[in-house]
């Protein structure tokens, strides 16, 4: 087997390929929205990395899934509106979306209930969800922002997803904490 390039040299001039091979800049808000979803991948395979040190094997399997749905929705992003059907992208379903809400549930149903904000931090691992958590708030943000702008309708359960994803890291990063051993600091206004 011919092992293939790791450059094309076809982007070279600033422009990127869609799925349709249409070219478009790639400063287009479409490619900067899905640049973002492979950040927060990245930064997820960072905190599963972290994780895998220690005894959290049922929630490294459900990372490795929602890593997938991440590349399933960067690919809907690299691909316009009317072309997703006829390339038979993976979209994210209603039933995955109902998963992730019952793993929040499962992981929440072992915490104390909050009394007050959190200040993202506690162990290494807990902070870096705390990161996933702020960078998945920040890709819901565009894609609404892009589908806003460009009258664009976001792949389907897009934006569900992204927001429950957020949700999921703030109490994956709480569960993680406890697990560890580790208090959680409370925020306390006007402390300084």
């Amino acid at each position: 087997m011919k092992k293939s390039k790791v450059y094309t040299r076809t982007g070279d001039k600033g422009t990127t390929a869609l799925v349709s091979g249409h070219r478009i800049s790639k400063a287009d808000q479409r490619i900067d929205l899905y640049g973002e979803l492979d950040e927060l991948n990245s930064r997820i395979g960072f905190s599963a990395s972290l994780l895998a040190k220690h005894n959290f094997q049922n929630v490294l399997e459900f990372i490795y899934r929602l890593q997938s749905a991440i590349f399933d929705l960067g690919s809907n992003m690299a691909c316009e509106f009317e072309n997703r059907e006829k390339y038979k992208l993976p979209q994210i379903s209603t039933e995955f979306v109902e998963e992730l809400e019952k793993k929040i549930d499962e992981l929440d149903s072992e915490l104390e209930p909050l009394k007050s904000f959190v200040l993202p931090g506690g162990s290494v691992e807990a902070a870096s969800l705390h990161l996933c958590r702020t960078n998945a708030r920040s890709v819901e943000r565009k894609l609404v922002a892009y589908s806003e702008a460009s009258g664009e309708e976001a792949p389907l359960n897009g934006t569900v997803f992204l927001n429950r994803l957020s949700d999921y890291f703030f109490v994956l990063a709480r569960y993680v904490n406890y697990k560890l051993g580790q208090s959680e600091t409370l925020w306390i206004p006007g402390k300084k």
